[in-house]
C-alpha cells in the first residue's frame, strides 16, 4: 500500500505540473477521454496506433506502442481503484 500512495503522489504531483505549464488538465484531454473507454490492450492500442500513424508509417512505433501497453496496462489495472477524477 505503501508503493500505491507513493505513485499516487508522484503521478499528482506530475499532472499538477503538467497543468501549470501547459495548461492542460489532462483528464479532460479528447484522447484521455478515449481512452477511458477502452478496456483491452487490444482497445488501447488500436486507439494509439490510430494517434500515431500521422507520424510514421513504420511497424517500429507500432511494436513500440504495443510493448508500451502490455507493461502499462498490468499497473493500471492495479490501480483501477484510484478514480479517473483525480487525474
Amino acid at each position: 500500500m505503501a508503493d500505491q500512495s507513493r505513485f499516487r503522489e508522484l503521478f499528482d504531483t506530475a499532472l499538477r505540473a503538467y497543468e501549470k505549464e501547459t495548461g492542460i488538465i489532462l483528464a479532460n484531454h479528447r484522447l484521455a477521454i478515449q481512452l477511458q473507454h477502452c478496456d483491452t490492450i487490444e482497445g488501447i492500442t488500436a486507439l494509439l496506433q490510430d494517434q500515431a500513424k500521422d507520424f510514421s508509417k513504420n511497424d517500429k512505433i507500432t511494436k513500440s506502442v504495443e510493448t508500451i501497453v502490455s507493461i502499462l496496462t498490468p499497473l493500471s489495472f492495479k490501480m483501477c481503484w484510484w478514480p479517473v477524477s483525480h487525474l
